[in-house]
């Protein structure tokens, strides 16, 4: 299965600078944000994607609203894809991103997930989309966080992309083989 990771648009809380972590608060896309997503939808048209999947979350939504204009597509929510549970919601990024780089792959807070358990979340879905769709061309639109952490399943050493940062509206693809199916 290959799959297209896509980091929603500039939101409110990008511009804003403060943690969004609950999917009920409506923080959506800006103007700049709409705008990315529109360029990218353009780029996109001709790829061929048989799912297409979104986080809980409205700036991820809207993003894959406005990339499924040119694709005949239902659009499925998937909550593995959500951004990291820090347990700082509403606080400023740079609060959260101070104790992490203490220990980026274990850190989190008391109502948090560390990286490590956030992978696993993304490991879940990728793995049951590789066996309930093994040929598919996946479409699914996240978080910069989610979807370093679908690299790091990638790699021998997840510390080594841990601080990898990717755009809004930027793209990952990835290869993810049907591996552990259970029939």
């Amino acid at each position: 299965m290959k799959i297209t990771f896509i980091r929603h648009g500039e939101s409110i809380a990008n511009v804003g600078n403060f943690i969004n972590d609950d999917p009920r608060k409506p923080v959506g896309l800006t103007l700049k944000g709409k705008a990315q997503a529109e360029a990218l939808a353009l780029r996109l048209r001709d790829e061929i994607f048989t799912h297409a999947y979104a986080s809980e979350f409205p700036r991820a939504q809207e993003t894959a609203a406005i990339l499924l204009h040119h694709h005949s597509l239902q659009l499925n929510i998937d909550a593995r894809l959500n951004e990291r549970k820090s347990g700082m919601d509403s606080l400023p990024v740079h609060l959260f991103n101070d104790q992490v780089r203490l220990d980026p792959l274990h850190f989190k807070t008391e109502n948090g997930e560390s990286f490590l358990q956030q992978m696993e979340r993304v490991r879940s879905f990728m793995d049951e989309l590789a066996c309930a769709y093994p040929g598919a061309n996946i479409l699914a639109v996240s978080h910069e966080n989610p979807i370093i952490a679908a690299l790091a399943l990638t790699v021998a050493d997840a510390s080594t992309v841990v601080f990898r940062g990717l755009e809004n509206c930027g793209r990952l693809d990835l290869s993810w083989p049907a591996t552990s199916c259970h029939t």
